[in-house]
């Protein structure tokens, strides 16, 4: 398969542009094709080929490399050998058997739509404005009069060679249709040419957006509820953070999940209107919806007005009958070869007056999630605004949600990284240790919040590490009981909430006991002993309301055992953090959090402390030069080996890692080995 023929240039070009508007459809919605002429590799002869999107990729960032190569001879002639929509799962393996060539997408399960409706090329797309006339009570109607004859409708069917026979027969009975509504689901299109096809597509997309925009009521979601309306921004991000803990620990009983918050307009005008309730639980109809929201969210029903702590202990009281709700649905419709129930916790939540939290593996999972629904939320309004919104019913969307196909790419997932769906806050993690440590976590499948008291070197950290999916920088002194919580509450409003605290901003001031001032000592404490005491005090609110356990990791330093000259404010601090350990240990495991300790020796090499004047200090103490102060330190040690940032990172990865959950209360030496700070 080669981007070199016009054919494939043309589905590329056309499908990323119909995927970078949202208007168009969502992320990962939908799919393209086009037909054309080829080569066969083995008579040399022209062959007709179908290159479909393939399984799992994306419109808008789409490229030849995810397309299926299909011989379209053999792929039409499956209809010969179709056993009947009791089986029609079975073609899905089929489609293996029409391949062209090496490389490529997996088929997917619309691959018989775009191969049997008799067109060069083929759109199938799940824009909002669609899908609101496909989940309208009076969808066919509303499809001939918007449209006339031009668009046709297709009853809902489930995705799959069936559904692909039957736009094949509307396209055949109906030339003078461009494309058909499907029920419940979205919208095909078809052209002779890339250009008809798009335009095609585009014509019924604005076109029923128009007609709703025209004719919709004026409150589609009802009237404004009293005590509803979204809270003002600082106040509403405040009271997000604050139940972002307790939110997730709901989303994660059954499994750890990665958040995601959302307070658009979308949300917030959805939540402050009477219909909320009743929509939210009819659920999502689109099943690119609902395999990513669940069939239906988790509601608070209290006002904006509430107090916090009544909102938490209401959304705890809602858990339990949702979870309910959710294993009788399962056992409704389960039959004995379904697979088993994957969990019975919500992925979405919506607080009325703050937004939604939405769930998943990880946090591109969990935002493309809150991104469906908020898709839903569009696709409510437009069927509220000239109908009744009626999406499939729940037998149908679990025929979707528990399909053996979905199963299959469910268990073809690549096994989950150690620290997959944990949440990190790594404090002094701009350089050195606190750098090291972001990007071994990172790299081990945490996401990461980069905190320093540089903004701009904290986002370029962050940036380095892989971006708002996997790392954000911010800004904060540890010093600052404000800033520290701002900190905590930027890390749980990105990434839902915090497992894993790494204690590692410092500084460090050089002096004897005589020429210490008074200054110098609260400076050297307030940062690390009373810093690192305001980091854990925040992150342990968050930690105990989730539920889920964590960890606490304090960088200290042999210093805290080792008695060096000329370094009492700082190896005093040290001291504090090293018994803080033990003193968080104890109280913090009822909780199920660990707390423990890293003892590194000097480690110069990238560290913004060494930078800062304290290298040069303590060379001039020891007598050598700032440049040789790293291997000077490491010909003290028993080995003889220069302690990195990476080393930290090590231990810290092993103190948090699958390997030690039975420990806490630990200081583990990283310093080659200093006898007179050996543990006692």
């Amino acid at each position: 398969m080669t981007d070199e023929n016009p054919a494939v240039s043309d589905l590329i070009t056309r499908s990323n542009r119909l995927g970078a508007d949202p208007k168009n459809t969502n992320y990962a919605g939908g799919n393209t094709s086009a037909k054309g002429t080829g080569t066969d590799p083995v008579t040399g002869r022209p062959v007709e080929l179908l290159w479909v999107k393939g399984s799992g990729g994306d419109l808008g960032t789409l490229k030849p490399g995810g397309l299926a190569a299909l011989r379209l001879d053999r792929m039409r002639a499956l209809v010969d050998v179709y056993p009947g929509v009791e089986r029609e799962d079975e073609m899905v393996a089929a489609f293996d058997y029409c391949l062209h060539g090496k490389g490529g997408a997996a088929p997917s399960i619309d691959t018989a739509m775009h191969g049997l409706v008799e067109a060069a090329h083929v759109d199938h797309l799940h824009p909002d404005s669609g899908i609101a006339i496909a989940t309208a009570a009076d969808g066919d109607e509303l499809t001939r009069t918007i449209f006339g004859d031009k668009v046709a409708w297709v009853p809902w069917r489930r995705p799959g060679f069936q559904l692909g026979l039957d736009i094949a027969a509307i396209k055949e009975e109906h030339p003078e249709a461009i494309g058909c509504v499907l029920g419940g689901h979205g919208i095909t299109a078809w052209g002779e040419t890339s250009e008809e096809c798009e335009a095609n597509s585009l014509w019924i997309i604005d076109t029923a957006a128009a007609y709703i925009e025209e004719h919709s009521t004026d409150e589609p979601f009802g009237a404004a509820l009293e005590g509803y309306a979204a809270l003002p921004e600082p106040e509403r991000h405040a009271r997000a953070a604050a139940l972002a803990g307790t939110i997730r620990g709901i989303a994660s009983t059954d499994r750890p999940m990665v958040g995601h918050y959302t307070d658009s307009d979308v949300v917030l005008d959805f939540l402050a209107h009477e219909a909320h309730p009743r929509l939210a639980e009819l659920g999502t109809s689109c099943p690119d919806h609902f395999l990513r929201t669940k069939v239906k969210p988790l509601v608070l029903d209290l006002p904006a007005t509430a107090g916090v702590e009544e909102m938490k202990e209401r959304l705890l009281e809602l858990h339990q009958p949702y979870r309910e709700d959710y294993q009788g649905y399962y056992e409704r419709n389960a039959t004995d070869d379904s697979p088993a129930i994957r969990g019975a916790d919500p992925l979405i939540v919506l607080v009325p007056g703050v937004g939604m939290f939405s769930f998943g593996k990880d946090k591109q999972t969990a935002r493309v999630a809150g991104e469906f629904y908020v898709n839903a939320i569009n696709v409510m309004r437009g069927a509220e605004g000239l109908s009744t919104y009626a999406p499939i019913d729940e037998a149908e969307k679990f025929r979707i949600e528990y399909w053996a196909l979905e199963e299959a790419k469910l268990q073809r997932m690549p096994k989950p990284k150690p620290l997959a769906t944990r949440v990190a806050l790594v404090t002094g993690g701009a350089s050195g240790i606190g750098n090291a440590t972001a990007q071994r976590l990172a790299a081990e499948g945490a996401c990461v919040v980069v905190a320093d008291l540089d903004l701009e070197k904290a986002q370029a950290a962050a940036a380095e590490i892989g971006g708002p999916d996997v790392a954000v920088g911010v800004q904060v002194d540890v010093s600052d009981a404000a800033a520290v919580q701002a900190a905590v509450d930027a890390a749980v409003l990105a990434f839902g909430g915090l497992d894993l605290v790494v204690n590692n901003a410092g500084l460090s001031l050089s002096k004897s006991l005589l020429d210490t001032t008074e200054a110098d000592w609260d400076r050297q404490h307030d940062v690390m002993a009373k810093g690192s005491f305001l980091v854990s005090q925040a992150a342990a609110r968050v930690l105990i309301d989730q539920r889920m356990g964590g960890d606490i990791v304090y960088i200290s330093s042999k210093n805290s055992i080792f008695a060096g000259p000329n370094n009492i404010a700082y190896s005093a601090t040290k001291a504090d953090q090293a018994h803080q350990v033990r003193l968080l240990a104890a109280e913090l495991g009822a909780h199920g959090v660990r707390v423990n300790g890293i003892n590194p020796d000097g480690v110069v090499a990238g560290s913004g402390i060494f930078a800062g004047g304290w290298g040069a200090n303590r060379a001039e103490v020891y007598g050598v030069e700032e440049k040789d102060l790293g291997a000077f330190y490491a010909q003290r040690t028993i080995l003889k080996q220069e302690v990195l940032p990476e080393h930290c990172a090590a231990a810290v990865f092993a103190l948090v890692g699958p390997d030690l959950r039975q420990t806490t209360g630990l200081h583990v030496p990283v310093d080659s080995g200093v006898a007179a700070a050996f543990l006692r």
